[in-house]
């Protein structure tokens, strides 16, 4: 028999981590080594307990799931992270797997869903349960997407001639991450130097502040 697959719970509201904690539990070939509630938690204790899934909040105090997120794939690349969120939109969706999230499941899933997104995930897939799938259906039938509300500010740093390490201390984010939003940004732009992202901010208003017109 092989072994379980072991699951963290990272989840600052105790009556939903306790939730989930009880419906994975029900399953034989899941167990849950701990539930935590921030991402300072994950972060300080991962190494320790090294998960095959880390189910992640995204709203958490002192370290927020996409930080945490990073954080944690620096570390452990091969770590499983499928965020479970209430949040549905396609800018909170597309940033936790532009972060390196493997799946993105709705805290008001049918509970068998998150078994699935497990199941999905440790085979090496990606998941994403309908109503995510729905909100990202636009930027997939072609269209462009939309710049996150990070990427706007990390564009508008770059557009301002900052380096990438520049960038990261003004925004208390890792080169890592600055290096991430960057090529991003050009690929949903299809801008391919520097100087081009510096003449889209001019042209859309970003420097001003005004935000990107896409």
């Amino acid at each position: 028999m092989n072994d379980p697959v072991t699951v963290v719970i990272v989840d600052d509201h105790p009556m939903v981590a306790e939730g989930i904690q009880s419906i994975l539990e029900s399953y034989d070939d899941i167990s849950v080594v701990a539930t935590l509630t921030n991402g300072r938690e994950a972060v300080e204790q991962m190494t320790g307990l090294r998960p095959d899934v880390v189910l992640m909040d995204l709203n958490m105090p002192e370290i927020g799931g996409l930080t945490a997120t990073e954080m944690l794939l620096e570390a452990n690349p091969e770590t499983r992270i499928l965020i479970l969120s209430m949040h549905d939109s396609p800018e909170y969706i597309s940033t936790a797997l532009s972060h390196g999230a493997r799946g993105y499941v709705l805290k008001d899933v049918p509970t068998e869903e998150i078994k699935i997104a497990i199941d999905t995930v440790m085979r090496g897939e990606r998941y994403l349960c309908t109503g995510a799938k729905g909100s990202l259906e636009p930027s997939e039938d072609g269209m462009r997407e939309s710049l996150t509300t990070r990427e706007q500010t990390v564009l508008l740093q770059l557009a301002q001639g900052k380096s990438n390490k520049e960038v990261a201390n003004t925004l208390n984010i890792s080169v890592r991450t600055v290096e991430t939003h960057r090529k991003n940004i050009k690929r949903k732009l299809g801008i391919s130097s520097t100087a081009g992202l510096t003449r889209y901010a001019l042209e859309h208003g970003v420097i001003q502040g005004t935000g990107v017109g896409l």
